[in-house]
């Protein structure tokens, strides 16, 4: 018996808002393009691109509080 792939990491909150100011969804923190790349990249440059999302929606959008 084999086992299921793991799914891929993802900072994805279901919340796909593209800012129209900062490129950033307003969600995740992301950039389309980053969104777009998503699957090609490896788990150990996604992991290292999830690291810094939570300090980046912190920059962008400093009135809210954000998970990390």
């Amino acid at each position: 018996m084999t086992t299921p792939p793991n799914k891929p990491s993802s900072p994805c909150t279901k919340v796909c808002v593209l800012d129209g100011v900062t490129g950033l969804c307003e969600g995740c923190g992301r950039t389309r393009e980053e969104i777009g790349l998503w699957g090609s990249l490896s788990e150990p440059q996604r992991l290292a691109l999830m690291a810094v999302l939570p300090e980046r929606l912190r920059r962008a959008y400093p009135e809210r509080e954000v998970r990390a």
